[in-house]
């Protein structure tokens, strides 16, 4: 399944307005990954937050506001929690500590 929309070579969103919650899904899955409702939350907090302050949340800053550990975050993705939020919820690629 091929993304609808442009994406850039890691496939982070290059246009921050084509994203919803269906562009969501296809770019997790070109990941293979399938999104459920609990990571669509994670999803559609980050994005708030990422209204809000202006910048990609902090992984500890995050997981504290979720009330949640990082090692929770790291059990569902894996590894790079937040770099996957950020890239599924076409948020700007996080930089430093992830």
């Amino acid at each position: 399944m091929s993304v609808s929309v442009p994406v850039d070579g890691e496939g982070f969103l290059i246009n921050r307005d084509d994203w919803s919650e269906e562009v969501a899904v296809q770019l997790a899955k070109a990941d293979d990954f399938e999104i459920d409702e609990r990571i669509m939350g994670y999803i559609r907090e980050a994005r708030d937050m990422y209204e809000n302050d202006g910048v990609v949340p902090p992984i500890r800053k995050f997981a504290k506001e979720l009330n949640i550990s990082t090692k929770e975050l790291y059990d569902v993705f894996k590894k790079g929690p937040m770099k996957l939020i950020c890239k599924w919820g076409g948020l700007p690629k996080p930089t430093g500590c992830v």
